[in-house]
């Protein structure tokens, strides 16, 4: 480097956590946080164990330290919440939107998303999913998705983004670049690969990320996706598919996923893909969730680790000259113009315009096969879906609140879980049980062959008169099965009361 790119520490340690964006432990501001929006961090990013009542509260803390801070949080609408995350969402999901197919209704669940953020101090919505799920057995996206058709799938997410940011003082984030519908690992346990043509890509996976860019979308967030035809790298630290992404036409903030999923920390580390992101044209680093992606530290303190893994990395980046400091210029400066423009927007003037109905909507985003209405006193509810993605990292049971609500109710889950376990023998579920009760069994991946599908079969030829309900992927027309059935298209509070009022719709006998 010459002399004069040999910043004064100061000058280094603003530019480096400029763009860096830290979880942390707590409903409180931890003290090192502090510290860090004091030394110009970019903001933070709220997972479900940040959310209380107190949580605007919390959102002040961080622009008393930092008044243009980026907040941030996944709240996708259906199974991903994280402000609802103790009960479940209330909102429409985006495969439910998808089925439903009504613009207008995207936009109004946008919007009442931003309302809600706005209420939290948050300011960065990390959705819409702009991911098409092409792959019916995609095991993180699923009906996160608003489907599978590329061109259906444009429309919502544009009218979503329009949503989210009429107001002007939110901003929401597109996601996954360069779409990670067509996959079949999941990126939080390991590196997928999007093992497509490129015209596949660019004409299919690409167009919702178009729609959105020609929507407004402020900010784009990159996949920790392999794509051969563009090299060994994830898209994450790949300049050739974040050039792809401002081809089409964007110049707002590209944002990481977190870099403490397994396929970036269990690759290249943490620290050197904060590096090998800014050098590929990201942004923001997203560093991610302390209570779910551990890593090898799981202690008191993984927050602050986590954050100061990162900071040292880019730090020793740019002394050694492997990163230039115009580089971290350039990104910290979108990101700035970001956290200003917001702030300096202010609050609408319709902010406080309440919420629709959202089950007068909802009942055509929800398909019934078959008579599903039961009538006993007694409910057993069997759970025989995979454990919650950490994508979705919700602490609620709203289905077995939901029918707890209408009938005396039994509960039991099948062990090991038939999804999470390859070898497990469904014929070790205890679907023969609960003879006195209308039998409920919830399901998630039916939407290919597999473990629950064989379990259904074994339960229909017990228990005939068995209702399911299938929160995942809707199977296709190839799929039959001799049990009436109940697709919600989403595991949220809201698609659980609609399916329990379908099912105990009957006054108990």
């Amino acid at each position: 480097m010459s002399g004069a790119e040999h910043p004064a520490g100061d000058e280094l340690l603003f530019a480096v956590n400029g763009v860096i964006l830290p979880g942390f432990f707590g409903t409180e501001l931890p003290h090192w946080l502090g510290e860090a929006l004091d030394a110009g961090l970019a903001g933070v990013v709220y997972f479900s164990q940040n959310i209380s009542e107190n949580t605007a509260d919390l959102s002040a803390a961080v622009r008393s330290h930092q008044p243009a801070a980026l907040i941030a949080t996944d709240e996708e609408g259906g199974t991903v919440t994280r402000l609802e995350a103790d009960h479940g969402s209330t909102v429409p999901g985006p495969a439910q939107l998808g089925r439903i197919n009504d613009t207008a209704l995207s936009t109004a669940v946008g919007t009442a998303i931003a309302t809600r953020a706005r209420a939290a101090g948050i300011n960065l919505v990390l959705g819409p999913v702009a991911d098409v799920n092409t792959n019916p057995a995609n095991p993180v996206i699923g009906v996160r998705s608003f489907g599978a058709d590329g061109a259906a799938v444009a429309h919502h997410v544009a009218a979503t983004v329009r949503g989210i940011q009429a107001p002007g003082d939110i901003a929401a984030c597109a996601k996954h670049f360069p779409g990670h519908g067509d996959t079949h690992a999941d990126s939080h346990l390991a590196l997928p690969t999007l093992d497509l043509d490129v015209s596949d890509i660019e004409d299919v996976h690409f167009e919702p990320f178009r729609a959105a860019v020609d929507a407004g979308v402020r900010a784009v967030m990159t996949a920790h996706i392999r794509v051969p035809a563009w090299g060994e790298a994830p898209a994450t630290l790949n300049p050739v598919i974040l050039g792809k992404l401002r081809s089409l036409g964007f110049a707002g903030v590209i944002v990481t996923d977190a870099l403490d999923m397994a396929a970036i920390r269990e690759s290249v580390g943490a620290g050197p893909g904060a590096v090998a992101a800014i050098q590929a044209g990201a942004d923001l680093l997203c560093i991610g969730n302390p209570r779910t992606n551990l890593g090898s530290s799981g202690a008191a303190d993984a927050d602050h680790q986590d954050y100061l893994e990162v900071r040292d990395a880019l730090l020793e980046a740019v002394t050694s000259g492997e990163l230039t400091l115009d580089q971290l210029r350039r990104a910290g400066a979108r990101v700035r113009a970001l956290g200003r423009e917001l702030a300096e927007a202010g609050p609408p003037a319709s902010a406080g315009i309440p919420e629709p109905d959202w089950t007068l909507s909802l009942s055509a985003g929800i398909d019934v096969h078959g008579t599903v209405a039961r009538s006993r006193p007694r409910l057993a509810l069997l759970d025989l879906r995979a454990r919650a993605t950490i994508a979705v990292a919700s602490e609620s049971d709203a289905f077995r609140q939901a029918f707890a609500a209408h009938r005396e109710l039994e509960f039991f889950s099948a062990t090991p879980s038939l999804v999470n376990d390859p070898h497990a023998d469904p014929a070790e579920v205890p679907f023969d049980a609960h003879h006195g009760a209308d039998l409920v069994v919830l399901v998630d991946r039916i939407g290919v062959p597999g473990a629950q599908r064989e379990a259904l079969d074994l339960i229909a030829a017990v228990r005939p008169d068995a209702v399911v309900v299938n929160v995942g992927v809707v199977p296709g027309t190839g799929y039959s099965s001799r049990l009436d059935r109940v697709d919600a298209n989403a595991g949220s509070a809201l698609s659980a009361r609609l399916a329990a009022r379908l099912i105990c719709a009957a006054a108990p006998a």
